[in-house]
């Protein structure tokens, strides 16, 4: 089959991502005999300089990982609610959702803690070998990709007016950078570079090194910053001034932590995903609930495969969430999903059909209720589903994706996202701004997505990792809000069931296949719209899967030939030892190395 880029093939380590330098910049780590934990961490820092429309340092990050010979492990970087963020507090300033942008969405960020951790107990480097691509980037500069500057150009105007410490950054000149300028965030730079000053005086050892870069973060100069940028009136997307409820306490009490997966056996395949505090059991249910048999690619797939996924995400919306009672262990019981398998039609529904795992009764915010009706101002326009800013502009966030496996046969996959350029001003002395990260909770009391203070609020980041006999042999995930469950199973099927290439996964061919993904349930992102019946497919799925498609009653909008998924992945072949790796070739970003 054509592709159009080779997957790779080696036995010393493969790196792919969403990012071209950041790829290079991990592989550069392997190459100095790093190991792939290692080198996440630099691809991590890396993305949050050359994609600071996607993510930054005050963001959070799921990382799901299998050091070689070990279990499988997922690494919660996703921060909690502050003290103060309460429902009530919220209500009482006239608010129903939590706005898109500004310090009142502000979660604890979690990414910085969770990359240390990871470095201290799985790594080799030291702090200053992982972190100086991205200060070299920050420095001296990096080619703007597109997209960044129209990111800025939607809201260049709150930028110039009220948000000026970000036009300091991204209006060079007074202007979006132009594809390809050098973008140079001076202050990112410094700030790294004093982490590495304050935390070398800690002592030799490289894990004290990395203990008291994390104590930088949360009771240093860094956290005097945040908690400063929280306290400070900032227009956001609900039109009003309003100040954050972070504070220094919050900083102080936060540590990543590490956790035992979610899984589910599928076909030989185990699949491991992060916990209901997350999307990725979403994925896990979209599996448990296909067919037996089922020919991949044929018109059938297709329509149960949406069908399977409204069912999966309707469970999200009413049982996700860290205050949820309910087990990933009900919501995959074999009894429970052979009777909600009977609910997919020959028809595609419109209705937002939660089930009742253990026999409890299904609970949805009453904002999802009134979506689920359709009031014009709560319909999202086609092709919506991811993050956008709001009232400020219809710029539209994303996320950001790196996965690695080196020549030991350690592996892992990571999704960071979040401190979007857009989400709040950028911290002068710091280079970054805070995250957006509460947007995704209710306002509603008792949901197991409620904002409560010291929960985590359900995300959507959904990194991936899958075995076979026990042995680690795929990482993989997307960028795209929502659609990252959608299209990382239609990616994980078609790697999983397609022909080998030279004895291998044809991981490029699953990556370029064609995608789609459906909204027929509440979006994550503000202003939380849906559309019942929806799907978005790429034209180059074809007339005659459409028109079958139209005739099952989907309510299809046909996209751009290459405008669905932003897949990369790695794998390793536990009997010969043979890597391989792909990335998305959408957007003309993403990108895979490897020898």
């Amino acid at each position: 089959m054509f592709t159009t880029r080779p997957t790779l093939q080696g036995t010393h380590g493969m790196v792919a991502s969403t990012h071209w330098l950041a790829s290079s910049a991990a592989m550069a780590v392997l190459e100095d005999d790093g190991n792939a934990f290692d080198a996440a961490v630099a691809a991590g820092f890396v993305l949050h300089v050359v994609e600071p429309h996607l993510n930054g340092p005050a963001g959070e990050v799921p990382i799901v990982f299998a050091p070689a010979g070990g279990e499988p492990v997922v690494l919660c970087g996703q921060g909690p609610a502050p003290a103060g963020a309460s429902a009530a507090h919220y209500r009482d300033l006239g608010l129903d959702l939590v706005p898109g942008t500004g310090p009142l969405a502000a979660a604890v960020p979690g990414a910085f803690d969770a990359w240390m951790l990871l470095l201290r107990d799985h790594g080799t480097k030291r702090l200053d070998e992982v972190l100086r691509y991205a200060i070299g980037y920050a420095e001296h500069g990096h080619p703007a990709v597109e997209r960044i500057g129209q990111t800025v150009q939607v809201v260049h105007e709150l930028f110039r007016t009220e948000w000026t410490t970000s036009a300091e950054v991204y209006l060079p000149g007074g202007s979006p950078p132009a594809p390809g300028a050098l973008l140079r965030n001076p202050a990112l730079a410094r700030t790294w570079r004093r982490v590495l000053a304050e935390a070398g005086a800690a002592g030799p050892s490289r894990e004290a090194e990395i203990d008291a870069a994390r104590r930088v973060w949360r009771e240093g100069f860094i956290a005097e910053a945040l908690a400063g940028a929280a306290a400070e009136p900032t227009t956001d997307s609900s039109g009003q001034r309003h100040v954050g409820t972070l504070t220094g306490d919050d900083l102080a009490a936060f540590s990543a932590s590490y956790e035992r997966p979610a899984s589910y056996d599928w076909n030989g395949w185990t699949v491991c995903k992060a916990g209901l505090w997350s999307q990725g059991p979403v994925l896990l249910q979209q599996l448990a609930l296909l067919p037996d048999s089922l020919e991949l690619g044929s018109p059938d797939h297709l329509h149960v495969l949406i069908e399977g996924t409204k069912l999966a995400m309707a469970d999200r919306e009413a049982w996700y969430g860290d205050s949820t009672h309910v087990t990933v262990e009900e919501l995959l019981d074999p009894a429970y999903n052979a009777a909600r398998r009977e609910l997919i039609g020959p028809r595609a529904s419109v209705e937002l059909r939660p089930g009742s795992p253990g026999g409890r009764t299904p609970r949805l915010s009453a904002h999802a209720r009134r979506v689920q009706e359709g009031p014009l101002d709560l319909v999202a326009p086609a092709g919506a589903g991811e993050p956008t800013v709001a009232r400020t502009g219809e710029s539209r966030g994303d996320t950001c994706h790196v996965d690695v496996v080196d020549r030991w046969g350690n592996m892992i996959a990571a999704t960071p996202s979040g401190g979007w350029l857009h989400s709040n001003p950028v911290i002068a002395e710091l280079g970054f701004p805070l995250g957006t990260r509460l947007q995704m909770a209710w306002l509603d009391p008792d949901l197991p997505n409620s904002l409560v203070p010291g929960k985590r609020p359900r995300t959507t980041l959904t990194p991936s990792l899958a075995l076979r006999g026990g042995e680690p042999v795929l990482a993989f995930g997307t960028p795209g809000g929502d659609q990252q469950d959608q299209w990382s199973t239609h990616f994980f099927l078609g790697a999983a069931l397609r022909e080998p290439v030279r004895g291998g996964l044809d991981l490029q061919g699953a990556i370029d296949a064609p995608n789609w993904h459906g909204e027929s349930f509440p979006g994550s992102f503000y202003p939380r719209a849906m559309r019942p019946g929806a799907v978005t497919v790429e034209s180059r799925l074809g007339y005659s899967a459409i028109a079958d498609l139209r005739r099952r009653g989907h309510d299809v909008t046909v996209g751009d030939p290459w405008s669905e998924g932003r897949l990369s992945a790695v794998a390793r072949d536990p009997e010969t030892g043979v890597l391989s790796a792909a990335a998305n070739p959408r957007g003309m970003q993403g990108y895979a190395v490897g020898r």
